[in-house]
């Protein structure tokens, strides 16, 4: 801080301003359960300016308006504010502007995505003063996540696996192969998370642990190299039979698909489909599919892979 700036009471930051695109995610892929998840092509954008007045505004629009919190209580806000303090930096006043794309409560990581872009805006803001590497983005959104298989897409893009780790959370990025496009089916309904966890059982048969280990494995293998195995590599038996009576629609339009060889799976916690397409066309069949078979209305989102992740500009007002 100059001297002109400490005498005048202005933040360090004063003039700063950075703005950050945020990717939906989709975590679970199927079998690999609270480990793998994907960057879709589908943003939330946020624009942060550094304001001289204390206090934070904020503004939404697309997604949320009117509903999500635009005060300090907002998840984007409180992820400022977490990474702010993890570095003992006073929070100066802000100004937020969030054009939001991904679905709330749908299963496509809405809740991650609002994390990443607190903490892509802080590292945005702090640049200079601080430096917030890879792996301590990932340690601070897990920290508010609470789990990192939603998290670690939205800010490196790509399919991630996710672990933890006595030093905390872990992640590898792989490419994935040009033959995969991903298509998800939103409804208007949402579903909560926590009712969606609350739903699994504390343990699981030996053998559908197996089961899964097995397609787990095939996954990643099908995602990389090979996507005309993703049907039998998308197999599950961890947990979306577990929360099917929570989402009847949801079950009975996976089945379906599956039944007619397409690679569909509870998006995240649900209730949104993701179906892994070996081609555009296949796309095409599925989304025809579901609007002839549906019983309520469905939003197909015919999606590429994001590979970059989340990334933040900044720029001197």
């Amino acid at each position: 801080m100059t001297i002109a700036e400490a005498l005048s009471g202005k933040s360090v930051l004063s003039g700063r301003s950075v703005t950050v695109q945020v990717p939906a995610t989709t975590a679970n892929l199927g079998p690999g359960f609270d480990t793998l998840g994907l960057a879709l092509a589908h943003h939330d954008h946020l624009q942060v300016s550094v304001r001289d007045e204390p206090g934070v505004t904020v503004e939404v629009h697309g997604v949320g308006e009117g509903v999500v919190p635009t005060d300090e209580t907002n998840l984007v806000v409180r992820a400022l504010i977490h990474a702010f303090a993890a570095y003992g930096q006073e929070l100066p006043g802000l100004n937020l502007i969030a054009h939001n794309e991904i679905p709330h409560g749908r299963g496509m990581g809405s809740s991650g995505a609002a994390i990443v872009a607190g903490i892509m805006a802080a590292k945005g803001l702090l640049e200079g003063i601080v430096d917030i590497d890879a792996e301590a983005l990932l340690a601070l959104a897990t920290e508010m996540e609470g789990h990192p298989d939603n998290v670690a897409p939205a800010l490196f893009g790509g399919l991630t696996i996710a672990w933890m780790t006595p030093d905390g959370p872990r992640h590898k990025k792989l490419m994935v192969h040009r033959g995969v496009k991903p298509l998800v089916f939103v409804p208007e309904h949402a579903m909560s998370t926590a009712l969606a966890r609350s739903l699994q059982p504390e343990s699981v048969p030996h053998e559908d642990a197996v089961f899964n280990l097995s397609r787990s494995a095939l996954l990643i293998a099908a995602l990389i190299q090979s996507p005309e195995l993703l049907l039998a590599a998308t197999e599950d038996k961890l947990h979306q039979s577990y929360r099917a009576a929570a989402m009847p629609e949801t079950n009975r339009l996976i089945t379906l698909l599956r039944e007619h060889g397409f690679a569909a799976v509870v998006s995240g916690a649900g209730p949104s489909i993701l179906v892994l397409a070996s081609d555009p066309g296949q796309r095409l069949v599925a989304a025809e599919l579901v609007a002839a078979e549906s019983e309520t209305p469905w939003q197909a989102l015919m999606l590429a892979v994001d590979v970059l992740g989340a990334t933040v500009t900044r720029t001197e007002r």
